[in-house]
């Protein structure tokens, strides 16, 4: 799956997310950093890329609705340190089958994780 991790997201898991196979890169790589969320949201669809992010801007499930888009992972964890983050996210790239997820508005917490597909 190609991917593009917000600059909320640690940088780390561009490694981590590649050796399981995903191709990755960051907003900060590209000379993001720092822009609107609009912006970063036209640059993921440019490239087709899933979008992992923090960011509440994109938890309107209307404004992000899924199969209109190449999907949003929306991470809300409890203490959102970056070791945490970095560990959340491995974990459910490892045991969810992501490839499905393709076109979907996901949301993983500490515990649970909620897809919705198209409808």
């Amino acid at each position: 799956m190609k991917i593009k991790l917000d600059e909320n997201i640690p940088a780390r898991l561009t490694s981590i997310l590649g050796k399981l196979g995903h191709e990755v890169d960051t907003v900060k790589s590209e000379g993001l950093a720092g822009r609107d969320d609009s912006t970063v949201w036209e640059a993921a669809q440019r490239t087709r890329r899933f979008l992992i992010t923090q960011d509440l801007d994109f938890s309107d499930v209307r404004r992000y609705a899924p199969g209109r888009h190449e999907g949003l992972l929306l991470v809300r964890l409890r203490d959102p340190g970056r070791n945490a983050l970095t560990r959340r996210i491995q974990t459910v790239f490892e045991s969810e089958d992501i490839e499905s997820w393709k076109g979907c508005f996901v949301v993983a917490t500490d515990r649970k994780i909620r897809v919705r597909r198209k409808k």
